[in-house]
């Protein structure tokens, strides 16, 4: 303990990290309003997340500098939570950024960044880039100042596009200046404080626009009181969690996500690859933390993430200097929090928006295929128009769907020849199993149920000419298999049989045995045709090859 103290408070990098703090801490307070607004929530909402979730994860992350903060995914499903239907909206979000963060935990413990493989490219760049997408349709009525209407976003575009001249010109001004600032600061060193400074630019302009001009232009403490002091813990709200359930799992489930793509890019204290499942407890330890202190839900965020990086972070430290920096603007800077314009706010989100949508991304995965492009488009189109939780989920069938379909197109089966001085080629099997001949075939790939038509559907055909025959099906490295592959087995067995030929098959793993016995199909071909591999490669097929020629042999 005292040497983690020691390396968290060493003098050589204690300076980098209080600039590094102070720069995310600055930085976060513009951002975790936007959040909020972003999910249509009270905006304070999101500031508390950043500070309290933030903090909350450090102390369990693997990833050393794994910023964990309100991110744009989870304040879309936030969004389409529907809490407002709940009795109390604010106590309801507030068990929402618990739920979530105890299902994290949860899958934290069971080793939950596992199933991070199971989802495809093609799903997330599809879901990614509807989230990008989504984040810029949801702001257009905050940078219009028209509150649009509508089951959904595209309906919403709709609508505002049909009420132009209700647009406010004041706010669209805002608006535009505060993007032009952000792009003109990326270009020059001061960075990602540029966010910060846009944001003022545009807030200024907007209270001298209230002044002169003639509809105001609309600001935080038009929508919230800004309190000068830190939110007191709440109690989640234990009637609200059936309803909550689902967007739970969701939430958890982006977050997953984010946080793998975050991790492997950051480096750890001891240099070894960051564990993802340590870094989902840390994440749901930051929601638990978040929601106790009033805060919305929170996710690994690439943007903060890389931003405490290029700061010069050395530490986790520099994330506890963050949070003393933004605990100081809330207590001491409430009221100038309070002019925050939303235009302003939404033009962050806007931009944000924009940077989360990769044409290079989507051009990959159009390249890669029809099937991946698909069902990226249909990921795309759904997270669109449905609510987020049921858009993940979706895109997580999916991505089963193109798991399995990829798995199943990848079965081959080849044909092994063995010559006489034992050495062993491989081939393309015969279209038909030939007369009086011993033919060996060795499938490669999965052998789930999936892919038992397509194993089928590789094999020689058994004709009325294919007499006198043994077929020799060696499973070698297959460590699984299902009935439907053993169905597969017993027909070409029985189609054999009618040939007056024979099916032996060679295994190497005991649990394809133990299958192969259970299922009667061992008792179908007869011990003798049932070989248990050793350890030495190649030994039992050609045993089980020279007692095939024995037999053909003795049979002639």
């Amino acid at each position: 303990m005292r040497a983690a103290l020691k390396r968290l408070f060493s003098r050589k990098t204690i300076g980098r990290d209080a600039v590094a703090g102070l720069v995310l801490g600055v930085e976060a307070v513009p951002d975790g309003l936007a959040a909020g607004l972003l999910a249509g929530i009270n905006p304070l909402a999101g500031l508390y997340a950043y500070l309290f979730g933030m903090v909350g994860a450090t102390l369990f992350t693997s990833s050393a500098f794994m910023a964990v903060q309100a991110t744009g995914a989870m304040a879309l499903i936030v969004s389409d939570s529907d809490l407002e239907s709940r009795a109390d909206p604010d106590r309801a979000l507030f068990t929402l950024a618990i739920l979530t963060g105890i299902v994290m935990v949860i899958a934290g413990l069971l080793r939950g960044g596992r199933l991070v493989r199971f989802v495809p490219t093609a799903v997330m760049t599809g879901f990614l880039t509807a989230v990008g997408v989504n984040i810029i349709l949801g702001q257009l009525s905050n940078l219009t100042g028209f509150a649009s209407e509508g089951s959904n976003r595209l309906v919403k575009l709709i609508d505002l596009l049909a009420h132009i001249p209700q647009w406010s010109l004041a706010s669209i001004l805002v608006g535009a200046v505060v993007i032009g600032v952000i792009l003109l600061f990326r270009i020059t060193p001061v960075g990602s404080l540029g966010l910060v400074l846009a944001v003022i630019i545009g807030s200024l302009l907007a209270a001298l626009l209230n002044i002169w001009a003639g509809p105001p232009v609309q600001q935080l403490q038009d929508i919230v009181d800004v309190p000068s002091g830190l939110p007191a813990p709440v109690l989640p709200s234990i009637i609200d969690v059936p309803f909550l359930l689902l967007p739970a799992i969701s939430l958890a489930f982006v977050g997953l996500i984010q946080g793998a793509a975050v991790s492997p890019g950051l480096p750890t204290p001891d240099g070894k690859p960051a564990d993802m499942s340590r870094d989902f407890i840390g994440q749901g330890a930051g929601n638990i933390a978040a929601g106790i202190f009033q805060g919305m839900p929170v996710g690994g965020s690439m943007s903060g993430s890389s931003l405490i990086v290029a700061a010069g972070a050395k530490t986790k430290l520099a994330f506890f200097v963050a949070g003393i920096v933004m605990s100081i603007v809330i207590l001491f800077a409430s009221d100038l929090v309070a002019f925050v314009a939303m235009p302003a706010l939404a033009a962050l989100l806007i931009v944000i928006g924009a940077a989360a949508i990769k044409p290079s991304r989507i051009f990959s995965v159009i390249k890669s295929g029809p099937l991946p492009a698909s069902i990226m488009a249909v990921t795309f189109a759904l997270t669109l128009v449905i609510p987020l939780q049921f858009a993940v989920l979706v895109g997580v069938g999916l991505g089963i769907i193109l798991f399995v379909a990829q798995q199943s197109n990848r079965v081959r089966v080849r044909q092994l020849h063995i010559h006489e001085s034992g050495r062993m080629r491989e081939g393309d099997p015969p279209p038909i199993i030939p007369a009086r001949e011993v033919v060996i075939l060795q499938p490669y790939g999965s052998l789930f149920f999936a892919s038992a038509p397509v194993f089928e559907h590789q094999l020689p055909t058994v004709s009325s000419a294919s007499r006198d025959s043994v077929v020799i099906i060696r499973l070698r490295g297959t460590d699984q298999i299902g009935l439907s592959l053993v169905d597969v087995l017993r027909r070409y067995a029985h189609d054999l049989r009618d040939a007056d030929s024979s099916l032996k098959l060679v295994i190497s793993e005991q649990r394809v045995l133990d299958l192969v016995e259970s299922s009667g199909l061992a008792d179908e071909l007869g011990p003798k045709n049932i070989y248990r591999s050793t350890e030495w490669v190649g030994e039992t097929v050609r045993r089980a090859h020279a007692e095939a020629l024995a037999d053909l042999a003795a049979r002639n």
